[in-house]
This record gives C-alpha cells, structure tokens and sequence, in this order.
C-alpha cells in the first residue's frame, strides 16, 4: 500500500520504539509461526495470562492468544511510543492491516493468527476496529468532563474485548453483550482508580472533572500528591460506582458455560479486589499504588480453581 513521505517518516519513528518483532516481516508468516508469535507475546506481556488459559478449553487457546496479542500491540502502538503523531500514524497502518485482514490480505503475524479466529469464530471487524478509536483517542483526549465521557471511552477501550471474547465462545446475544459491557467498563473504572499518579505522569487524568469540582479537588492537588479530606470522598464516589457497575455484571457468570464462567469470575473478583485495596489505603492512591498482594492474588486464583472442581461452593 502507498504512504505518503511524510507518513513513512512518522511510521517509521514509530517503531524505532518499539519491539523489532513489532514490524511488518518482509514475508508472511505460516499460520503455526503466527500462533507461536502470537503466544509467546500473550505469555510474556501477561504473567496471569496463562493462568486464566487453564480454564479454557484446548481449541480456543490459540484464538485466545491471538486476539489478546491484537488488543497488546494496539495498545503499545498508542501508549508506548512516545509521540502522539507517530502513534497515530502507526494506528493508521494498524487499521489498514486490520482491514486487510478481512480480505485476506494479512502480512502480519498478529493478523495471520487474528484472521483464522475471525473465520473460525465468526467476529465481525467493528469491535477490533472500536479499540483503535480508544487509543486514537488517547493521542488527542486527556480530560474527561463526566462520568459519561468516560464511560464513552471504555466504550471504546475495554467494551470491545468483552465482545470480541463472547464472539470467541459463540455467544452474540444482546443480554450478555450488555452484562459484559458492565463488566468490562467497571474493570477499566479500577484500574484508572487504582493508576490516578501513574495517569497523571502520562499527562492524562480519567476522573470526571465535574466530580471533581463538585467535591473540591483541584488538578494541583493530584500534581502535587495531596490526598486531601475531599479527594478521598471523591475517590468513595468512584469506587463505589464502579462497585455497582461490577455487581450487575456478575449475572453474566451464570449465562456463559464452566469454562468461560471461571475466566469471568476471575477478572470480575479481581477487579472488585482492586476496589477493596483502594479502601484499605483509606482513598489515598496518590502516594502509592494501591495493589492486591501475592497471597490475595492466590486466593482469588484457588477460589476460581475450588469453582472449577466443586461448583457448588463458587458462589
């Protein structure tokens, strides 16, 4: 496909940084040396990755692991490069792959992978594509004036896995695409809660402005790491929206097979511990990362496991 020089430029800057491996091979890859591109991406990026493929079932790894290196190399062509117009001229290419994907015209290990599961599955292009408007956006958009503008942003950057996961084990009904909508914007709400500092260094800020004029806290007071009496009501504010986002998604674990049910439970009880650990630290995330130790991590991973062998005491 042709790119301007300008473009070429900018794509260029783009991936000098990041991953050699990120590039366009000169030549296509078979499908098992996608797979196996794809996989070792999966498990190296995210160590608890692996641990949520126990649940389930052989055949879909592979689509599993394709789909989440799509939604990781996205990301980092948004979020780890360094410079808005580059990333945005990487997305750009990104799409244009993407939309190559589905003629069958895939160049890239990720969308080699990526186009057997959308043929094996039955995805349709729009959730793949709503996730590059999320990190586009990300390029152009670091405030949000209310609640609603967040949530039309987790929209875009988390509704569309949930999506794109159900297509995967053959659901595509409106009832469950609502729940995980729930689930999946309640996921992204703990963790801009939970990474309101490490936001902040990035120059973003996810907490709604009107909530946060509402309750008396200034832009100065997240710079400057002030955890005030106010701030800490804010953030009750939050996380306890984003606790009842968490609550009316939980019916999706009921409406999806064992398999899936495990996977859900365990990102679901993960995310409500991330709230729990915002509390401990009475609100404060501001001078630390609030985070759900070892032995948490555990439990939530042997509570996942006991569902999985004595259903009955999942609950």
């Amino acid at each position: 496909m042709m790119v301007e020089p300008e473009q070429h430029e900018l794509i260029e800057r783009g991936w000098r940084a990041l991953p050699a491996g990120y590039r366009i091979p000169p030549q296509t890859p078979t499908l098992n040396e996608a797979r196996a591109w794809c996989r070792r991406l999966a498990e190296s990026h995210y160590e608890n990755f692996h641990v949520a493929t126990w649940f389930l079932p052989k055949r879909l790894r592979p689509h599993f692991h394709a789909i989440y290196a799509y939604c990781r190399v996205s990301d980092d062509l948004g979020d780890e490069v360094g410079d808005p117009a580059a990333a945005l001229a990487l997305l750009g290419l990104w799409g244009q792959e993407l939309d190559a994907c589905y003629r069958g015209e895939a160049r890239h290990p990720v969308f080699v992978a990526l186009a057997e599961t959308v043929r094996a599955c039955d995805i349709p292009k729009e959730p793949f594509a709503d996730l590059l408007v999320a990190f586009r956006q990300d390029q152009t958009v670091a405030r949000f004036a209310t609640m609603a503008d967040v949530l039309g942003y987790c929209h875009y950057s988390a509704n569309p896995v949930g999506r794109i996961v159900l297509y995967a084990c053959g659901y595509r009904d409106d009832e469950r695409f609502a729940l995980s909508d729930e689930t999946c914007s309640a996921l992204q709400l703990a963790n801009f809660w939970q990474d309101v500092r490490l936001d902040y260094r990035k120059g973003r800020i996810y907490l709604p402005l009107d909530d946060m004029e509402r309750f008396g806290v200034s832009e100065a007071d997240i710079a400057q790491g002030r955890c005030t009496p106010q701030f800490r009501e804010l953030m009750r504010r939050q996380v306890d929206y984003a606790r009842r986002m968490f609550q009316r998604g939980l019916p999706l674990i009921g409406k999806v097979d064992r398999d899936l049910a495990m996977d859900l439970g365990l990102f679901s009880r993960g995310g409500l511990e991330i709230l729990r650990a915002v509390e401990r630290r009475n609100y404060d995330v501001l001078s630390a990362r609030p985070a759900i130790s070892k032995p948490r991590k555990a439990a939530l991973l042997l509570r996942a496991l006991a569902g999985r062998v004595f259903p009955e005491h999942a609950a």
